[in-house]
C-alpha cells in the first residue's frame, strides 16, 4: 500500500495523476498554536468552512473568578482557543488574504466541539509533537469521523506510521502526513508523506486538494525523519554555524554570503533562525540526531556549545526580541540592529564587510555563473561556500532512496520550503559536478556512490534542458528521465525552446500558447514598461484581431509588472523631452485601451508585484486571471507623478458604476475611496483584496496555485472565444459629477 500512495503523488507514470476531485465544504484543524491557526486561515482563504479546536481550560484566570465563572461557563470554555485565534488575526505578515475571511472560521474545544467533526470533510492535526498527546486525540478524532474523511498531521518530523498505529485499518487508509511551513499562507511547500496503509487513492486526492484548491507545491517524502525539507535544510543550517565557528566569520557576514548572493531567501541563515527561533532548531536538531544512527553525517547534528549558551541566556529569536539580532534605537532614535557578539554574548552594532567577491558578483545576473563564481573564488567567502556547498551536496545526493527518490523531490522541497532559488543538486550542476568531484577527492572526501556511478556512466550533469524539455538524472536507476509534467501547468520558457516566439524585442514576446492563443510576455527588468513594451503591445493587438483567437498577458518570474521604467521618465524630464514624454504616455494610454476594444478577448494575468503601469494594464482585459498572491495598486503618487495609463479613467469609471447600482447612493462617497487609493498610493496585499477595492471586478477569477496561472488565463481566452465573444464598444453612459462635485 505504501508504494502505492509514493507513486500516487510522485508523478510515477503508472500511477493517478494528482487531481482536485477531492471536494472539501467544510474541514476542521485540532490546534490553534501558529501553524493550526495559519492552516486555517488559510484554508478559509480558499473559501472553506473552518473549524478550529484547541484544549478547553484547567483553571480560571483571576479575572474569571473575580467575575463568578466557572470552568463550565461558555466564555471559559473556548477562552484559550479564541485568544489564540485573535492573536492570529494581529500577525505580519497577515495569514488572511481578505479580513472578511475570519468569518468563515468557527472556534470550539476538543472536550465539547470533538462531534462536529462528523461534519467535515478534512480533519488536520496540528498539535504539539508528542506522540502520546497526538495518540489521545486521535483516539477521540476516530469516534468521531464522518465516513471517507481524510485525516492528516501536520508533525513536522514524528513518523505517520507511528501516529497511526493504534487506529483501525479504515483510519489508517485514510491518514497521511500534510507537512506545512511556516507561515502556511506564504510559504509554497507542503509535504506529503503516505503511511504504510494509506490508501494511494487519498494520498492522490489530498495532493489535488493541496494543489489546486489551496495553491501549494506538492513534494512526496518518504516517512523518514524530519522528512526532506527539513532533514536537508537543517543539515544545511547546521554545516554553516559549524563552518562559521570554523573560520571565524561573524552572523553578519555569513548572512551576506548565504541569502540573495547565492539565490537562497533574503533572511538568509541567522535571520531565518531568529525568524523561526533558536529553540525550535535545537529542539530539531536533538531529536534528529538519535533518530538517525547509519546517518554518514550526523555529527552535524550535534549542537556547539555557543548555541547551548544561547539558549540558557533565552536569546531565541524574535520571540524574545533578541537572537543572532536584537532591534534597538541609536541616541537619535532611529532604529538600528544590533548583533550578537558570539564571545561575550554582548550586543554590538551590526558591521558588514566588503567582501570584494560578493561585490563582484552583484554584477553577475545569471545566478548559476554567479554561484559558480562564488563557490570557486580563491578568498574567504570561495572557501567557505566550497565547504558548505559541497557538504550540503553530499548529503543530499546519499538521501537518496532515503528519504526521495529523486533530486527533482529533494530540489523542490528545498526551493518551496525555504525560499531558494534553486535546488542543491541545481546548484551542484551550476558549480560543475565533475569538477567537484575532482576537488573532493582530491581533498579526501567520501563520494556519494550513486554520484560516482552517474559519473562513471558518462552523465555529467543531474538535469538536461534540450529542445525545452527538461529530463534529470535518476540516481536510483541510472537514466535521464524526464521531469513529470504537471498537468494545467505552462512553463513558458519551455514552450519557447520548443517552439519558438511569434516576435521578440529586448522587453517583451508574442508565444503561441497553442489552441490558436497567444501570450504577450514582458521580460524586461522587473518587466517594467518601456517603449520596447507598448511596441510589443500594439503588435500583439494587430496579429491576434488577424490570426489568433484571442490573448493571454502575462508572464513568469518574479512580478507581474513593477510599472513604467521610471529612470527614463527622469531623464526624459530632466532633458525637457515634453513631446517625446507625451508621445510615450500617448503611445501607452492607446496601446491599454486596445486591450479593452479588441476584436478578440484579452485576459491579463497579473501576480507579484503589480503595480503602477502593471496594474493599469491588469485592469484592462476583457478578464482578468490573478494570481492570489497579487500585490496591485497605483502608486505612481509615490514618485510625485499621477496615474497616466488609463488608471485614474478606469477607477473612476468602477466607482461611479458602483454608485450607479446602490439607489440613492452618494456618487462622491464612492469617488473618495478611488482618490485615496490613488492619492495614497495603496497596494491590495493579495488578489481578494484588490477586488474588495475595486481593482478587480466580480467577473474576475483568481488562481490559488501561481503555477496554473498562464494556463488558467488561456483556458478563460478560449471560454470567452466559444461563448461568442463580442468586442465591447466605447462607453457613453458613465456617471460624472460636474460642477456639483467641486463644491
Amino acid at each position: 500500500m505504501a508504494n502505492t500512495a509514493k507513486a500516487a503523488v510522485s508523478g510515477d507514470d503508472s500511477a493517478k495523476t494528482p487531481d482536485a476531485k477531492f471536494i472539501v465544504k467544510q474541514a476542521a484543524v485540532l490546534g490553534a498554536g501558529t501553524m493550526g491557526a495559519g492552516i486555517a486561515a488559510h484554508l478559509a482563504n480558499a473559501g472553506i468552512l473552518t473549524l478550529l479546536l484547541d484544549i478547553a481550560p484547567n483553571e480560571l484566570t483571576p479575572e474569571e473568578e473575580k467575575k463568578g465563572l466557572t470552568l463550565e461557563s461558555p466564555q471559559v470554555r473556548n477562552r484559550i482557543v479564541n485568544a489564540l485565534f485573535e492573536a492570529s488575526k494581529k500577525l505580519k505578515p497577515a495569514p488572511f488574504m481578505l479580513a472578511d475571511n475570519a468569518k468563515l472560521i468557527k472556534t470550539g474545544n476538543f472536550t465539547d466541539d470533538i462531534s462536529k467533526l462528523k461534519e467535515c470533510d478534512l480533519v488536520i492535526e496540528a498539535v504539539v509533537e508528542n506522540l502520546d498527546i497526538k495518540h489521545k486525540l486521535f483516539a477521540e478524532v476516530e469516534k468521531n469521523l464522518k465516513p471517507g474523511a481524510v485525516i492528516a498531521s501536520n508533525t513536522s518530523g514524528i513518523p505517520i506510521d507511528s501516529i497511526a498505529e493504534p487506529f483501525s485499518d479504515d483510519f489508517k487508509q485514510h491518514f497521511v502526513g500534510v507537512h506545512f511551513f511556516n507561515p502556511p499562507r506564504y510559504m509554497k511547500l507542503v509535504e506529503v508523506i503516505p503511511g504504510t496503509e494509506t490508501s494511494g487513492e487519498i494520498a492522490c486526492k489530498i495532493s489535488g486538494f493541496l494543489d489546486q484548491r489551496l495553491g501549494k507545491g506538492v513534494v512526496p517524502a518518504k516517512d523518514r525523519p524530519n522528512f526532506i525539507a527539513n532533514r536537508v535544510g537543517t543539515f544545511g543550517m547546521m554545516a554553516t554555524v559549524h563552518e562559521m565557528l570554523e573560520q571565524g566569520f561573524t552572523p553578519t557576514e555569513i548572512d551576506q554570503i548565504t541569502g540573495k548572493a547565492i539565490g537562497h531567501a533574503s533572511s538568509a541563515t541567522f535571520r531565518t533562525s531568529d525568524l523561526v527561533g533558536l529553540d525550535v532548531l535545537v529542539h530539531v536538531n536533538k531529536n534528529l540526531y538519535p533518530a538517525i544512527p547509519d546517518d554518514e553525517d550526523r555529527e552535524v547534528f550535534n549542537v556547539p556549545a555557543v548555541i547551548d549558551q544561547m539558549l540558557e541566556k533565552k536569546l531565541l529569536g524574535d520571540k524574545t526580541k533578541g537572537g543572532f539580532y536584537k532591534k534597538s534605537t541609536d541616541a537619535e532614535g532611529n532604529r538600528v540592529i544590533l548583533e550578537l557578539d558570539l564571545s561575550t554574548f554582548e550586543y554590538k552594532p551590526q558591521q558588514k564587510t566588503k567582501f570584494p567577491s560578493l561585490e563582484a558578483a552583484k554584477q553577475i545576473e545569471d545566478l548559476p555563473k554567479r554561484v559558480k563564481m562564488l563557490v570557486w573564488g580563491e578568498d574567504r567567502v570561495g572557501q567557505f561556500l566550497w565547504n558548505t556547498a559541497s557538504r550540503i551536496s553530499r548529503y543530499a545526493a546519499n538521501r537518496i532512496p532515503e528519504i526521495a527518490d529523486t533530486v527533482v523531490e529533494i530540489d523542490n522541497a528545498l526551493k518551496w520550503g525555504f525560499g531558494w532559488e534553486i535546488g542543491v543538486f541545481e546548484a551542484w550542476d551550476a558549480i560543475g559536478v565533475k569538477e567537484s568531484v575532482e576537488r573532493m577527492r582530491a581533498e579526501g572526501q567520501p563520494i556519494p556512490e550513486n554520484v560516482g556511478k552517474m559519473l562513471a556512466s558518462g552523465a555529467t550533469s543531474f538535469y538536461k534542458d534540450e529542445n525545452g524539455s527538461r529530463s534529470f538524472y535518476d540516481l536510483v536507476k541510472g537514466e535521464y528521465r524526464a521531469v513529470p509534467e504537471r498537468p494545467g501547468v505552462t512553463i513558458l520558457k519551455e514552450l519557447k525552446a520548443r517552439t519558438g516566439v511569434i516576435k521578440s524585442n529586448p522587453g517583451a514576446s508574442l508565444i503561441d500558447l497553442g489552441d490558436g492563443v497567444a501570450c504577450l510576455e514582458f521580460h524586461s527588468k522587473m518587466n517594467s514598461i518601456g517603449g520596447d513594451t507598448v511596441q510589443m503591445m500594439h503588435y500583439a493587438i494587430d496579429e491576434v484581431e488577424k490570426n489568433w483567437a484571442g490573448l493571454v498577458v502575462g508572464n513568469q518570474g518574479g512580478n507581474f509588472c513593477a510599472g513604467a521604467n521610471i529612470m527614463m521618465v527622469l531623464l526624459a524630464a530632466q532633458e525637457e523631452e515634453w513631446d517625446d514624454l507625451n508621445m510615450a504616455v500617448n503611445a501607452l494610454q492607446r496601446a491599454v485601451m486596445r486591450l479593452r476594444y479588441s476584436s478578440k478577448p484579452v485576459v491579463t494575468a497579473p501576480y507579484g508585484l503589480t503595480l503602477g503601469g502593471g496594474c493599469e494594464i491588469a485592469m484592462h482585459g476583457n478578464k482578468t486571471r490573478a494570481a492570489a498572491e497579487t500585490y496591485m495598486g497605483q502608486v505612481e503618487v509615490g514618485v510625485g507623478l499621477i496615474p497616466a495609463g488609463c488608471g485614474t479613467k478606469e477607477m473612476t469609471m468602477r466607482a461611479m458604476d458602483a454608485a450607479a447600482k446602490v439607489p440613492n447612493a452618494d456618487p462622491l462617497a464612492f469617488l473618495k475611496k478611488t482618490f485615496e487609493l490613488l492619492g495614497m498610493g495603496k497596494v491590495a496585499t493579495s488578489a481578494q483584496e484588490a477586488r474588495a477595492w475595486g481593482l478587480l471586478r466580480d467577473l474576475d477569477s483568481i488562481s490559488m496555485n501561481g503555477d496554473r496561472l498562464i494556463q488558467d488565463a488561456k483556458q478563460e481566452v478560449l471560454n470567452l472565444a466559444a461563448s461568442g465573444f463580442v468586442a465591447p464598444v466605447p462607453r457613453e453612459d458613465i456617471l460624472v459629477l460636474g460642477e456639483s462635485a467641486q463644491a
